[in-house]
């Protein structure tokens, strides 16, 4: 069996080498030999069609080591923006010695199922300090619900009236936008004065521009998206999930 597998890897890896060999290299065979090495390595590739399913699954494993090696480089340079920015808004403890990063969008399906990850994680461990960015990517109304999220934070710096206003706005039916969110914001008890007002300030745009270009350096393209440690971790993953990620982070 372990023959078999090495002749399989090596029919593979010669005509990978093969495609890709520099010309100096290429040159060292003859033109009968190229066209001999080609039809051993195809009629065994033929014979053999699981060897490519092989090579294939180990490509996925060095991209995927890569893209992990990438985001580790993305979060380091970016740790201070990215785990205590004044403008972000932190729920959990603040001064918990564990940190997980959501990116959302207040019209994300995925961001509404995996709300519940969020507050089961917060809820159960009192050393998680969780923070929210804004990722407004699903359109317009997206943009909206932001701002005004961001407006509501500005009202509530621990986060206790905040998480209320979250919970009713992702959870709620229907697609979220500007009317949505006011109405939402009025029926937690925010000064909507106040609000309309902050709406337009620099300090959203401010927020809102961060989160964009944070998202971007860290290669975030999609809701939620979480950051654990030097980790990215994309998609609703489950709670399951999160809390083995969370297992292996220092305290």
């Amino acid at each position: 069996m372990r023959i078999k597998a090495r002749l399989a890897f090596a029919a593979a890896a010669v005509s990978l080498a093969l495609a890709g060999a520099p010309p100096a290299v290429a040159d060292s065979f003859s033109a009968d030999q190229r066209e001999e090495i080609g039809k051993i390595v195809k009629d065994y590739l033929l014979t053999h069609p699981e060897v490519m399913q092989d090579v294939m699954a180990e490509l996925e494993k060095h991209q995927q080591s890569v893209e992990a090696e990438k985001h580790r480089a993305a979060v380091a340079e970016n740790k201070a923006t990215l785990f205590s920015s004044p403008h972000q808004v932190v729920l959990g403890n603040p001064q918990g010695n564990v940190t997980m990063v959501e990116f959302f969008d207040y019209n994300c399906g995925f961001c509404k199922r995996a709300m519940s990850d969020m507050l089961d994680l917060i809820k159960s461990d009192g050393n998680l300090k969780f923070v929210l960015k804004e990722f407004p990517v699903l359109g317009p109304g997206s943009v909206e619900a932001a701002n005004v999220a961001v407006a509501a934070r500005m009202q509530d710096p621990t986060g206790k009236k905040y998480i209320e206003f979250h919970q009713k706005l992702l959870g709620g039916r229907g697609p979220a936008d500007k009317a949505r969110a006011l109405a939402v914001a009025k029926e937690v008890g925010f000064d909507m004065t106040r609000l309309e007002k902050d709406m337009n300030s620099d300090e959203v745009k401010t927020t809102i521009d961060e989160d964009m270009k944070l998202a971007d350096s860290l290669g975030v393209s999609g809701t939620p998206t979480y950051v654990v440690g030097d980790e990215v971790v994309v998609g609703a993953v489950g709670l399951d999930e999160l809390k083995a990620k969370l297992k292996t982070q220092p305290e």
